[in-house]
């Protein structure tokens, strides 16, 4: 059992081994799960027990997955019922809504996407049945009450009301995807799926093939049709990470995507219709990579139709004692996790850090914290330790009791003065290029993305 559960789940896979993966996933987040391999067993289980949420597989032997559902939902309509497969088609998942489903995911399952999906379906429990909704600001996730992130707030708020495409803009780890999810959250697409997938994160014809999907034989090893992220995302949102990363053949679909409404999967001569909302977010500056011609700009005009900058955390310090105590009360809930308080000193420390990696890193700092004070208290001490050990073993502060000596104080004043020397060839190339980050690569020598890390280390903005 797990203590000071936030709810009950029922798990229902004949597969036992991802029911043991999914109930010691829910069990980590301190939700209490159970796991019966067979729809019957389920119906039973949920005669004779309690519980505030079920995920199902689609396909069984004996009563399937869209069989229970529609057992569940005739017994209470108001039970958030979660669907999952490694079966998944656009007919299957249109009958699992019509039918109740409150969610469909697909297998191989991501750790986060189940997480949110559960955490979702059990705050439509808690509010259940005759519970008036909850108001937007208590159900945004969006942490913060600078002017900055008020105005973020007001235009999420906005957007969530409207079916417009939103091109979301900010650093990495400043929060884009919470602010994606919020929109979908708060929109009349929440009881649609959320589906996100990183334009960056695979070659073109693997990204292809996974938003659009492929019939039979496209490819060598595509031995069945597999449905891509627009048709699972159907009826819901499809948040398109690193937009900015997607090479210029998938842009061309992309736009005629949204144009349209309407794709064809690889390998396949039929055209199908999508009823998907698209949010898409990047840390790259899409204006400059139209300059380049490395991003379509009528694509760009299509996503930018709502457009949100997320701020950097350094840009409302006022907001980071509120995030980290929000952090803090979250690790607490893990097991082994002692309760967590910040010292005024911790607080001032946290704020005075300029947070290069943003509201992530500040996450994994709290994380740690969590894990290695040993006290209930954090002190500054406790924080810059922390800070320390996410800059690396070199950066950190040389202990008082331990002086350095001559050889290890030159290096290091060889080091500092190679990253000065390092800082003003950036700032002095950009200068040439006009402040053209693309250009400035080239007359460096170096990848953009190398640049734009070393942009980030430093502190520049261009």
């Amino acid at each position: 059992m797990v203590d000071n559960a936030r709810g009950q789940v029922l798990v229902v896979d004949d597969d036992v081994a991802v029911g043991k993966v999914l109930v010691g996933l829910l069990r980590q987040a301190s939700i209490e799960a159970r796991h019966v391999p067979s729809g019957e067993q389920a119906l039973a289980a949920f005669r004779s027990g309690s519980f505030d949420a079920v995920i199902s597989d689609v396909q069984m032997p004996g009563m399937s997955g869209l069989e229970l559902l529609r057992a569940l939902k005739s017994e209470a309509p108001e039970l958030p019922v979660i669907m999952l497969t490694a079966h998944g088609t656009v007919a299957t998942a249109v009958e699992a809504m019509k039918a109740g489903a409150t969610e469909f995911m697909t297998k191989p399952f991501d750790r986060e996407e189940v997480l949110f999906t559960i955490d979702k379906a059990l705050r439509l429990s808690a509010s259940a049945p005759n519970d008036p909704p909850m108001p937007t600001s208590a159900r945004t996730t969006l942490v913060g009450s600078s002017p900055k992130m008020k105005e973020v707030v007001e235009l999420v708020s906005r957007a969530a009301r409207v079916t417009a495409h939103v091109l979301i803009r900010g650093e990495s780890g400043s929060g884009k995807e919470v602010a994606a999810r919020t929109i979908h959250e708060l929109s009349d697409r929440r009881g649609g799926p959320f589906i996100a997938v990183n334009c960056g994160a695979l070659p073109e014809q693997l990204l292809e093939s996974e938003l659009f999907g492929y019939e039979k034989g496209a490819f060598t090893g595509a031995s069945a049709r597999k449905p891509g992220r627009v048709e699972l995302a159907s009826g819901g949102t499809l948040f398109l990470d690193e937009i900015g990363e997607a090479p210029l053949p998938v842009q061309v679909k992309l736009l005629r995507l949204l144009q349209e409404k309407q794709y064809e999967r690889l390998g396949g001569t039929r055209t199908e219709r999508a009823d998907v909302r698209f949010i898409a977010a990047t840390h790259r500056d899409l204006e400059e990579l139209i300059e380049s011609g490395e991003f379509r700009e009528d694509l760009y005009y299509r996503l930018n139709v709502v457009p949100i900058w997320m701020p950097a955390l350094r840009e409302r310090p006022e907001d980071v004692v509120e995030l980290a105590s929000r952090f803090a009360a979250a690790s607490q809930r893990e097991p082994g996790r002692r309760p967590l308080s910040l010292s005024d000193a911790a607080k001032a420390r946290l704020t005075s850090y300029a947070w290069p990696g943003n509201v992530r890193e500040l996450s994994c700092v709290l994380e740690r914290l969590s894990i290695f004070t040993d006290t209930d208290v954090a002190d500054d001490v406790d924080v810059e330790r922390e800070i320390a050990r996410q800059r690396g073993p070199t950066s950190g502060p040389r202990p008082a009791a331990a002086p350095a000596a001559a050889d290890e104080v030159a290096d290091e004043t060889l080091s500092q003065r190679r990253l000065e020397a390092e800082r003003k060839a950036v700032v002095e190339a950009l200068a040439r290029a006009g402040q053209n980050r693309t250009l400035a690569a080239r007359l460096l020598g170096v990848s953009r993305r190398t640049l734009y890390n070393r942009l980030a280390a430093f502190g520049i903005e261009a």
